[in-house]
C-alpha cells in the first residue's frame, strides 16, 4: 500500500476530462492548476463509457491515452476507473434487460446511474469486454497506479434473472425445500414452499414478514454485488493487468455487507461526506466520521484510501453548508489519523450541467486558483507531502466494538420491542464516543473476525448469532479478555430463529452469569435511572430484566416495578471478565464506565494520561519499526492549550515541546 506512489500520500480527486474534450484549453489549464494544488493523482473514467464506446463495438480510447500521458508527463498519476457505474444510452435501448427491475416488479427506464442488473449476461459481457480492453491498453502504463472498479455499488434488481439466481443461491445454501422451510419457519401463516419456483424476493406487494427470507435476500444482494465486483476484477486480470484494485464504498451504507468485499479488494476505499456545521457544534459529526473511518479501515484491517470528499460543500442535502476556514484541512487529515493514505475529492472541476454542476470542487466555474477553496486545497497538498512517513504505519487498537451488518438487518426486521426505533448504529456510536473522547483507538469488527488480539471487546445488541460467534466470545473471555454485553443479545441464530432455553443463547448465560427474563420497550419520553459509583445515569429505550446466576450486581434500576433489579453486572469467567449492561444508558455513563476500564486494564490512550479538552481527540498510528505517530485534533472553534505527559516532537517542524496549542479546527502530528 505504501509503495503506491513512491511512499507519498495520495492527493487528488475525480477528474472528468471526457466532459471537456472539445476544450483543449481547459485540459491544459487543468494540468497547470493541479500542479499548483500539489495534486499527485486523479481518478479518471468513472462515468466515461459513452466516450470510451460511443457505439456498440466502436472503442475510442485515444483521448484517454492522451490524458493519461499528459498527466504522467507532469508528475500526476492516474487511478483508472472501470465505467460500469453508468451504462451508455445505446446499450439500454438495444438491450433493455440490462436495466433494473424495482421491488414493485417494474423495469426502470434509461436514466440516472446505478440502474443496471448485476445478473444480466449482456451487461456482464459488455463490462468484461470494456474492462479487458482497458487493462490491455493501460494496465502497464507507468502513470497508472491502481484500478477503481465501478462506483459506489448499491441497490438491488428484482428481474426474473435475479429471482432465478436467488433461487439457485438458496438451493446451494439449503439443499432441500424441507431445510429451507425449517430455517425460515415457513409454516407460520401457512407459507410453506412446495416448489422452488414459488420463492420470490421480498417486496411491498408480497412477502415481507418471513424474516428468514428477508435476511437471505439481503445476503444474496451482497453476494451478487460482490460477485459482480469480482467479475470486473477478473476481466482486468484477463487483460493482463496485475495492478491493485479498489472500489469506493460508502461507510455505513445499509444495503451491503462490506466485509464480504474483503477478499476481492486489494485496498479498501470509501467516499466521505460528513454533514459539517449542521449541529450545535461539530464534535458529534467528528465522532461519527471517525467511527466510519475505523469501520472502513477494518474492511481490510490495513491503511485505506479516502477516495472522495468535498473540498467545500455537497449539493444533495436539504441544506448544504460551506466548510469554515480550516475545517477542510482538519476533516481531511482526520482520515489520515484513522489510517487513510490519501485525501481525494469529488470533484476536481465543476461540470457545467446536470445534477452535480453545483457540487463542490477544487476548481469552480470561475476556473482560477485565487479562491478560498483552491487555496486551502493547495495548502493541504503541500502539508501532505511532509507526512509521507505515515504511509508506513497503521492503526492497531486494543479495543474492538462488534458491529455486524447481518445482525442489524435481523434486528431491524424483528417485530418488537420498539418497532422502527431500535437505533443499533446510534448505540454503537454511543459506546464508541467514549473512546474517541479519551483518545483510545477502536476497531469495528464483525462476527466473522478474529477477536483474540484485543484486550476489550464490546458487543452491543448482538441480537443475531452467526455460526461460531458464541465460541469466540467464550474463548476470548476465558483466555483473559474483558467482554461487554448488553440488552437484546443472543436471541436468534443465523436464520433468525429464536434460541430455545435461556438467553443470551449458545451458552452466553454462563459467560455473563445471568439469564434474560423480560425486556421493557420505553417510549421516547420515558426514562429510568441507575446509580453507579455514586452517580445517577439516565436509561432509555430498552430496559431488560435479568435473573442472576453467579454475576455480581454493580448497579440496579431506580424506577418502575423492576426497581432494584440488576442494570449492570460483572461475572468472572475463566481468566477474564464479562460485564452486562441491561439498558441503553446516556453517553456520560459510557464515558465514566469505559474510562474506569481503560485505567484498570492498562489500555494506553494515544497521549497517555493527558486529559483531553472537550472536542479534542488524539489518534495513534504505529509503524512496523516501532515509531508512533500521534495526531491531535481540535474540532472546536476555540483555541485549546494543554500539557503533555512527556515531551514530543512535532513531525512537521521538528520542534520538541511539552504542551499542545491548537488553533480552532487545528490538527498536529507528533512523534517521540
Amino acid at each position: 500500500m505504501e509503495t503506491l506512489l513512491n511512499n507519498q500520500m495520495l492527493h487528488g480527486g475525480d477528474y472528468n476530462p471526457d466532459q471537456w474534450l472539445d476544450r483543449p484549453d481547459i485540459l491544459k489549464k487543468d494540468i497547470e492548476l493541479m500542479k499548483q494544488a500539489h495534486i499527485n493523482c486523479v481518478s479518471v473514467g468513472i462515468f466515461a463509457w459513452s466516450s470510451l464506446e460511443p457505439e456498440e463495438g466502436h472503442y475510442t480510447f485515444e483521448w484517454l491515452e492522451r490524458v493519461i500521458d499528459s498527466l504522467y508527463e507532469n508528475g500526476i498519476y492516474t487511478v483508472l476507473a472501470t465505467p460500469s457505474g453508468a451504462r451508455p444510452v445505446w446499450m439500454a435501448h438495444k438491450y433493455p434487460e440490462v436495466l433494473r427491475v424495482d421491488e414493485t416488479l417494474h423495469r426502470n427506464r434509461m436514466g440516472a446511474r446505478h440502474n443496471h442488473c448485476y445478473t444480466s449476461p449482456v451487461y456482464r459481457e459488455k463490462v468484461w469486454e470494456m474492462n479487458r480492453r482497458l487493462a490491455e491498453a493501460f494496465g502497464s502504463h507507468p502513470g497508472v497506479l491502481l484500478w477503481h472498479i465501478s462506483n459506489e455499488y448499491g441497490g438491488a434488481c428484482y428481474c426474473p434473472l435475479c429471482q432465478a439466481e436467488f433461487r439457485s443461491w438458496l438451493k446451494q445454501k439449503y439443499g432441500t425445500l424441507e431445510a429451507l422451510n425449517k430455517a425460515w419457519w415457513a409454516p407460520f401463516w401457512s407459507h410453506t414452499y412446495t416448489d422452488w419456483a414459488q420463492i420470490e424476493a421480498p417486496g411491498p406487494r408480497g412477502e415481507q414478514l418471513l424474516h428468514g427470507l428477508v435476511l437471505d435476500w439481503r445476503r444474496f444482494v451482497t453476494s451478487r454485488t460482490v460477485d459482480f465486483c469480482d467479475w470486473e476484477k477478473q476481466a482486468i486480470r484477463a487483460g493482463g493487468s496485475s495492478l491493485p484494485v479498489t472500489t469506493n464504498l460508502m461507510g455505513f451504507y445499509y444495503d451491503l455487507d462490506y466485509t464480504k468485499f474483503r477478499d476481492v479488494l486489494d485496498i479498501a476505499s470509501w467516499d466521505n461526506y460528513p454533514a459539517w456545521r449542521t449541529e450545535e457544534n461539530d464534535v458529534q459529526t467528528a465522532i461519527h466520521t471517525a467511527m466510519t473511518h475505523d469501520l472502513m479501515r477494518c474492511v481490510k484491517f490495513a491503511p485505506f484510501l479516502m477516495m472522495e470528499s468535498t473540498p467545500s460543500q455537497v449539493n444533495w442535502r436539504d441544506v448544504n453548508r460551506l466548510k469554515a476556514p480550516g475545517l477542510h484541512e482538519l476533516a481531511s487529515l482526520q482520515a489520515v489519523a484513522h489510517g487513510s493514505n490519501s485525501v481525494q475529492y469529488f470533484q476536481w472541476r465543476q461540470s457545467r450541467g446536470a445534477s452535480e454542476k453545483f457540487h463542490g470542487a477544487v476548481v469552480d466555474h470561475y476556473g482560477e486558483s485565487d479562491t478560498r477553496v483552491f487555496g486551502e486545497v493547495a495548502h493541504l497538498g503541500e502539508r501532505l507531502e511532509g507526512l509521507a512517513a505515515l504511509c508506513h504505519s497503521n492503526v492497531k487498537p486494543e479495543v474492538a466494538i462488534l458491529f455486524d451488518r447481518e445482525n442489524e438487518w435481523a434486528l431491524d426486521a424483528a417485530c418488537g420491542p420498539r418497532n422502527g426505533a431500535m437505533h443499533y448504529e446510534q448505540t454503537i456510536e454511543s459506546h464508541y464516543q467514549a473512546f474517541w473522547r479519551m483518545g483510545v483507538g477502536v476497531d469495528l469488527v464483525c462476527e466473522a473476525d478474529d477477536l483474540s488480539g484485543y484486550k476489550l471487546v464490546i458487543a452491543p445488541m448482538l441480537y443475531l448469532h452467526r455460526a461460531g460467534i458464541a465460541a469466540k466470545l467464550r474463548s476470548f473471555t476465558a483466555n483473559g479478555g474483558t467482554l461487554i454485553g448488553t440488552y437484546w443479545s443472543g436471541l436468534v441464530d443465523e436464520n433468525d430463529l429464536c434460541f430455545e432455553g435461556a438467553t443470551p443463547g449458545e451458552g452466553l448465560t454462563e459467560i455473563y452469569g445471568l439469564r434474560t427474563e423480560e425486556i421493557d420497550g420505553l417510549r421516547d419520553e420515558d426514562c429510568n435511572h441507575m446509580i453507579w459509583n455514586g452517580k445517577t445515569y439516565q436509561l432509555r429505550e430498552l430496559c431488560e430484566l435479568e435473573r442472576l446466576s453467579g454475576a455480581e450486581q454493580l448497579a440496579c434500576y431506580s424506577d418502575d416495578f423492576y426497581a432494584g433489579k440488576p442494570a449492570l453486572t460483572v461475572n468472572h469467567f475463566g481468566s477474564g471478565a464479562a460485564y452486562f449492561l441491561a439498558a441503553r444508558a446516556e453517553d456520560a455513563f459510557y464515558h465514566d464506565f469505559y474510562g474506569m476500564l481503560v485505567r484498570q486494564m492498562g489500555i494506553r490512550p494515544a497521549l497517555g494520561s493527558t486529559a483531553l479538552p472537550d472536542g479534542v481527540t488524539a489518534g495513534l498510528r504505529l509503524a512496523a519499526n516501532g515509531t508512533s505517530y500521534v495526531t491531535v485534533q481540535n474540532f472546536t472553534e476555540q483555541l485549546v492549550c494543554f500539557p503533555l505527559e512527556e515531551p514530543m516532537k512535532n513531525l512537521e517542524n521538528g520542534c520538541i515541546g511539552d504542551s499542545v496549542t491548537l488553533q480552532p479546527y487545528g490538527i498536529m502530528f507528533l512523534t517521540k
